[in-house]
C-alpha cells in the first residue's frame, strides 16, 4: 500500500530467555491507510501486543527485533532513542490497555496531557493548558476545564481511557494505535469509546490499529481484520466478508466460540496455542485443527489470496467452512 499511515514488513521479535527463545513473533507484515481502522485479533500469547509494542520501541532489551516499520518515511525499527522519542505521540501513539496503570497518579491529568504537548511541540504553558481543556472536551469528558485538574483515580474507567485517548491524540499522530481499549468497560462505555474513535479516525484522518479480542467491536469498527496465531497472521482482510466466510480454520473457530442468538452452546477451540520456544513445523493450528492433514506438517503455509481475502492455510480453496 503505497500511501499507507502505517507500514510494516516482516517483523520478528524473540525474546532470550533462560529455556531459550521464545518466537513471539514470526514474520508479521502490514499496511494501514490513512482514516482507515485494522483490527487485529487472535488469542492470548499470539503476538498481537507484542508486535505493535516493538513497532513503538517499547520492549525490553531481552527483545531481538528485525523487520521494517514505517511511520510518515520515518524507520522505527532499530532506530535510536532519540528518533523513537521524538515519533512516539507526533507520529504515532499507543492506548494502552490499563489507563490506571499509565497515567501517573501523583499529577493531575490535565498537567500529563500539557508534558505531553510540550514534549513535541514549541508552546506555552498557558497555550498547553487551553489545548489539555480542549481535548479533554474533544474525548467527551464532561467539565473539562474542572476534570483537567483532578487526578486519575478520581476518574471512572471510562473516563481514565478517554483521558489516555486525549494524550494519545494530543500531537495529531498519524497513528493511533489501540491496545485493548474497551476491555473491562460495561458495554454503554464500551460503546462511547468506540464513538470518540471513530471520530478521531473520520475527523483527523488517523489510522487506526484496534488490537482486541473482541470480535463484536472489530464488527463494529473496522474496516479490515488482520487474525494472528503463533506470532504469525493466518487471515485478512475486508471485515465483513471474512467474518461470514472465513477460509481459516482458526477463524472460523474463534467465530464459532462466540455466543450468537439461537445458538444453543458455545464451540471452544480444542487445546492450547503451541510452546513459542519450540514451534511446530508447518501450520502451528495443525494440532488444534479438525481438518489438517500430514502436509500441513511440511511447511508454513503463506498468506494466499482466497476468495476476496488472504488465508495461510493449504486446505482454504477446497475447504466451505461455516460459522
Amino acid at each position: 500500500m503505497s500511501n499507507a499511515a502505517l507500514s510494516i514488513k516482516d517483523l520478528r521479535v524473540t525474546f532470550k530467555t533462560l529455556l531459550g527463545e521464545v518466537q513471539a513473533v514470526r514474520g508479521v507484515s502490514l499496511d494501514v491507510a490513512p482514516g482507515e481502522v485494522v483490527g487485529v485479533v487472535g488469542e492470548s500469547g499470539s503476538g498481537k501486543s507484542v508486535s505493535f509494542l516493538a513497532v513503538m520501541g517499547l520492549l525490553p532489551k531481552s527483545a531481538r527485533i528485525t523487520g521494517s516499520a514505517m511511520v510518515n518515511d520515518i524507520e522505527l525499527v532499530g532506530s535510536s532513542p532519540k528518533v523513537l522519542r521524538k515519533a512516539r505521540g507526533s507520529e504515532i501513539a499507543m492506548i494502552f490497555q490499563d489507563p490506571l496503570s499509565a497515567l501517573n497518579p501523583v499529577h493531575r491529568v490535565g498537567a500529563q496531557i500539557v508534558e505531553m504537548l510540550q514534549a513535541h511541540q514549541s508552546i506555552s504553558k498557558d497555550e498547553a493548558n487551553t489545548r489539555a481543556v480542549e481535548l479533554l472536551d474533544i474525548v467527551g469528558i464532561p467539565q473539562p476545564k474542572q476534570r483537567a485538574r483532578q487526578y486519575a483515580h478520581e476518574f471512572s474507567g471510562g473516563m481514565r481511557q478517554r483521558v489516555m485517548i486525549a494524550m494519545a491524540i494530543a500531537n495529531d499522530p498519524k497513528v493511533l494505535i489501540a491496545d485493548e481499549p474497551t476491555t473491562a468497560l460495561d458495554v454503554t462505555v464500551q460503546a462511547q469509546i468506540l464513538e470518540v474513535m471513530e471520530r478521531i479516525r473520520r475527523d483527523l484522518g488517523t489510522a487506526v490499529v484496534l488490537i482486541t479480542h473482541d470480535l463484536g467491536v472489530v464488527a463494529r469498527i473496522a474496516d479490515r481484520v488482520q487474525v494472528m496465531y503463533a506470532g504469525r497472521a493466518v487471515e485478512r482482510g475486508q471485515v465483513l466478508p471474512l467474518f461470514e466466510h472465513p477460509s481459516h480454520p482458526y477463524t472460523q473457530g474463534l467465530l464459532n466460540s462466540l455466543p450468537h442468538g439461537g445458538k444453543e452452546r458455545l464451540q471452544p477451540i480444542p487445546g492450547a496455542p503451541p510452546n513459542m520456544l519450540q514451534p511446530p513445523s508447518g501450520c502451528a493450528f495443525r494440532a488444534r485443527c479438525t481438518h489438517a492433514i500430514d502436509r500441513c506438517a511440511e511447511a508454513i503455509p503463506e498468506l494466499i489470496q482466497v476468495g476476496v481475502h488472504e488465508t495461510a492455510c493449504i486446505r482454504a480453496e477446497e475447504l466451505e467452512l461455516t460459522t
